[in-house]
């Protein structure tokens, strides 16, 4: 099976199998085409989803009227400044370098597009959790579980200053708190998206009669990376975990010092299964933004740097 044509790997003209180039102006674009998920409907997506996941009783009207409650429509953007644009504006680059590599090493030792594909984006979702994606969603759902002063009358801290706080009595561990959960969310998360979308766009060529070498549609890229994104999120009941390990929703029940396993355990015991899967509606309407942004905006706008660079679009 031959590695799909949106991959980061490519058939050459010799029939070997080539490694698609990275391209500065490309990274750059995914972090503008990221700022712009994040900024338009990604982060209330996120808040939504977080706030379920946290307050796991709460209804989906319950949780709207909670976070509008917060600060009315800005409510619904808690932790986009900066948390959400350093994630947004960094995540991409490393993804892109790390399961370019990988997926294209994988397919050298024989791997066919769909495993090719689930290796790269599992140590590519890896490698996102520890450098980048780890401090910034813990910081993100610190900033939208912690409980707001202002009904005090006491004047809440900034984030900067919650974030140093944080750091001076836990160290590193304390702003990469629940880090371990977050890896195990990303690197299932872009192997499933990877590898479910590679076999989609495999299927989406047998039945066009399209080769390898012939670039699929923004049409059809979209269809695959949603199939892929809206699958991926099998794997919410470990996303609650993180959530629940970052939160600082107060629950005197909750045990100390959480793990994954003892979190997972501790979800389970209070809401069952559906507690595990609270969250999953907005997180998978996140995962449909995301791909109509980076997949169906994001070949519009490589088409367009191409023009202005000369340099051939990445996936093309």
């Amino acid at each position: 099976m031959a590695p799909a044509g949106g991959s980061g790997v490519a058939i050459g003209p010799d029939g070997k199998i080539q490694k698609k180039s990275v391209s500065w102006s490309n990274i750059l674009l995914g972090a503008g085409l990221n700022m712009f998920e994040v900024t338009t409907l990604g982060q209330p997506l996120e808040v939504t989803k977080t706030t379920m996941a946290a307050n796991r009783g709460d209804t989906f009207p319950r949780a709207i009227a909670r976070i509008w409650s917060r600060g009315g429509l800005f409510g619904f953007y808690q932790g986009l400044i900066p948390w959400a644009w350093i994630e947004a504006s960094t995540k991409g680059a490393v993804l892109l370098f790390v399961s370019s590599e990988v997926e294209y090493r994988a397919s050298s030792f024989g791997a066919g597009s769909f495993l090719a594909g689930m290796t790269g984006g599992f140590f590519g979702g890896l490698a996102q959790a520890y450098l980048t994606v780890g401090f910034c969603t813990c910081m993100k759902t610190v900033e939208i579980t912690r409980h707001k002063q202002a009904a005090t009358g006491v004047k809440p801290p900034s984030t900067m200053t919650v974030f140093m706080d944080i750091y001076r009595r836990e160290g590193i561990r304390g702003i990469n708190k629940g880090v371990n959960a977050v890896a195990i969310r990303q690197c299932t998360n872009w192997a499933s998206r990877f590898g479910l979308s590679r076999l989609t766009e495999v299927g989406i060529r047998r039945v066009t009669g399209k080769a390898d070498d012939k670039p699929l549609s923004a049409y059809e890229k979209i269809l695959a990376s949603v199939f892929g994104g809206g699958l991926s999120a099998w794997n919410q009941p470990i996303e609650v975990v993180r959530i629940e390990m970052q939160s600082k929703t107060e629950d005197p029940n909750r045990p100390k010092n959480l793990t994954v396993a003892k979190t997972l355990k501790y979800i389970y015991s209070q809401n069952g299964i559906k507690g595990l899967f609270r969250g999953v509606t907005p997180r998978i309407g996140l995962g449909v933004w995301q791909t109509v942004c980076m997949v169906g905006l994001g070949d519009i706008a490589k088409e367009f740097v191409a023009s202005l660079t000369g340099e051939k679009p990445a996936g093309h």
